[in-house]
């Protein structure tokens, strides 16, 4: 089920570039900001945020047309909502962050970290490429990953009305045990991402990557980020992939994997993905 944020957790609707970026907010000491990737919202990461509010200020924005974000036309290149995150930032006065990141939000966690990267003090980056860095010609390939270029002017009206069918081949096909993902988590997701101009969004997250991958390559030329980075990926998806990825974009890589698990670790094992991350970000400098 999905599971509430700890009491005294706030909103903040934080105006950026052409959108309004919905937040959680809470807790006390040194900030870390959590995003999170398609099929899910902001909302999975609150096992993450009750393990760390009583020593960590956690900052949980939807995407840029996610979740309770708001819908914009454009800006669904990650480095235009690389710069979302660095303005909910401004907006608390949070300086420096670590930063946790799934899905989608490991591109968007990579554009913000390339461009601001003293901003960026630990990252964990969990089971997703980053579009052309790597094996990304490869992992295009991949008949799991249809979905990266599903595109159209039909798209839209094929899924409308049928956002449950869709989000649960995900769920169904990218997990080691589907019955992990229970019914309410689905119906929780499903009804935001039926929300006017949700799945339009989602379609544009994707129809991105062809400029993600240029950008990326662009950004990977001035050098590797030099923060250290935990790269976790489920046993039954990206594996020690996830690390060979970073590697590419980052200097200081740790590499984990999580057993029993497909892409949604969060929902799949909390418990151990909760405490391979608190270990990484509680360690000492």
């Amino acid at each position: 089920m999905v599971q509430p944020f700890p009491p005294g957790m706030r909103v903040e609707d934080v105006e950026t570039d052409g959108a309004t970026i919905h937040a959680r907010v809470g807790g006390q000491g040194p900030a870390v900001v959590m995003l999170h990737g398609f099929g899910d919202t902001g909302d999975m990461w609150a096992p993450l945020a009750r393990a760390l509010v009583a020593d960590r200020t956690v900052v949980v924005p939807d995407l840029r047309g996610m979740g309770l974000s708001s819908h914009p036309d454009r800006g669904y290149d990650k480095k235009t909502q690389g710069h979302d995150v660095a303005r909910v930032l401004d907006r608390l006065k949070i300086e420096i962050a670590d930063l946790v990141t799934h899905d989608i939000g490991n591109m968007v966690g990579y554009a913000f970290a390339a461009q601001f990267p003293a901003r960026v003090t630990r990252w964990v980056v969990m089971d997703a490429p980053l579009p052309g860095i790597g094996p990304w010609d490869e992992i295009l390939k991949s008949p799991a990953l249809w979905h990266f270029n599903f595109r159209g002017p039909d798209v839209e009206r094929l899924v409308q009305g049928r956002e449950r069918i869709y989000l649960d081949r995900f769920w169904n096909e990218l997990s080691a045990k589907p019955k992990s993902i229970d019914e309410e988590t689905r119906r929780h997701y499903a009804e935001l991402y039926a929300r006017p101009g949700a799945m339009h969004a989602a379609f544009e997250q994707f129809a991105a990557f062809s400029q993600d991958a240029v950008d990326n390559k662009a950004l990977a030329a001035k050098g590797k980020l030099a923060m250290p980075v935990l790269a976790i990926g489920a046993d039954k998806s990206f594996a020690t992939t996830q690390a060979d990825v970073l590697g590419f974009v980052a200097s200081k890589v740790t590499a984990q994997v999580i057993a029993n698990s497909g892409h949604w670790l969060m929902e799949e094992q909390p418990a151990a993905t909760v405490a391979a991350i608190t270990a990484f970000l509680l360690q000492s400098s």
